[in-house]
């Protein structure tokens, strides 16, 4: 009530105080429900430019202050060699930050532009060639862990492109085993809303830097279904928070993929089935019991990072 008065007010502080603390306790819950980070690792945030990299590094470096482990951060920006790209804004940026960066240098614009004809999709090519790059430099920087900026938006447009298009149930995991097998792949905004996102990145004034390959195809299919969640969210408000839950709700009994579930094995025994069709009976089905996390001391690692939420940090 106190923070939407504030809002209502026009009260600035108050809402970047509000937002701040929300992030806070989105990544912190995200990084505990998943182990993220652990002690000593070395930590990649990748730099794109872009107001979700940002803030994702901006949380991160406040986390790391009251982290109930320690932990370094390494931000590495990969420099494509873009038409125009201000090279120079990053590197001050981060200068000004005081934490550990690295600027890779790779013209992966000249290959993406000889490669695909015009009006093409780019972003799988791009894709490909970035991944096998901060592959590369994270090895070469010691860092284990590679902490990409996709968010809760990013994580639902690719459900639902992959089933839409890839005929596959599949979405982007919180956490992933590298090609290569030698990182782990951790997304901290898995939790997070893009607004919020937008928001905190127009409050912090961060040098946003827009992407003139992906940033500028508008006619992709990721744009399309980004813009019919944003629809769903006004005309429906909660949908899109159902659906991520729905991502740790899963039932494969009712899905109907035979490698997940011994639909072949089943047969009648004649003794009730709690879980059989009357699962359908219900317009709204129960919420998943609580998740299972990592013991850490006398506390969960959930508990201890979603608890920084409520430190305020100068």
């Amino acid at each position: 009530m106190t923070e939407a008065l504030g809002h209502a007010l026009g009260d600035p502080l108050r809402e970047e105080n509000a937002l701040e603390k929300r992030l806070r306790r989105q990544m912190g819950q995200a990084i505990g429900d998943y182990n993220m980070i652990e002690h000593g690792d070395r930590v990649m945030v990748c730099m794109s430019g872009g107001k979700d990299s940002y803030a994702m590094l901006d949380i991160l470096i406040k986390l790391k202050s009251r982290a109930p482990i320690d932990f370094h951060i390494v931000a590495v920006n990969l420099d494509q060699k873009q038409p125009g790209f201000p090279a120079h804004i990053l590197p001050t940026y981060l200068a000004a930050q005081g934490v550990e960066f690295h600027i890779e240098h790779q013209d992966t614009y000249s290959v993406v532009k000889d490669k695909i004809p015009a009006g093409k999709t780019m972003c799988s090519l791009c894709s490909r060639l970035r991944r096998g790059i901060l592959y590369r430099v994270a090895g070469e920087l010691a860092c284990n862990k590679i902490a990409l900026g996709h968010h809760r938006d990013d994580i639902l447009q690719t459900l639902l492109l992959n089933m839409f298009f890839g005929a596959c149930l599949k979405a982007m995991p919180a956490k992933l085993i590298s090609d290569s097998g030698q990182h782990t792949i951790i997304r901290p905004l898995a939790y997070v809303a893009e607004t919020d996102l937008a928001r905190w990145a127009e409050l912090q004034q961060y040098p946003i830097i827009p992407c003139t390959l992906c940033g500028s195809q508008d006619n992709l299919q990721r744009v399309q279904v980004g813009l019919m969640l944003k629809d769903w969210q006004i005309r429906f408000p909660g949908r899109v928070e159902n659906m991520m839950k729905a991502l740790k709700n899963v039932v494969p009994s009712h899905l109907m993929d035979t490698t997940l579930y011994p639909f072949k094995d089943i047969k009648a025994t004649g003794v009730p089935d709690q879980h059989g069709d009357k699962a359908f009976d219900n317009d709204v089905l129960p919420a998943s019991s609580t998740l299972q996390t990592v013991p850490l001391g006398n506390a969960s690692v959930t508990q201890q990072w979603s608890s920084l939420a409520h430190i305020k940090v100068v």
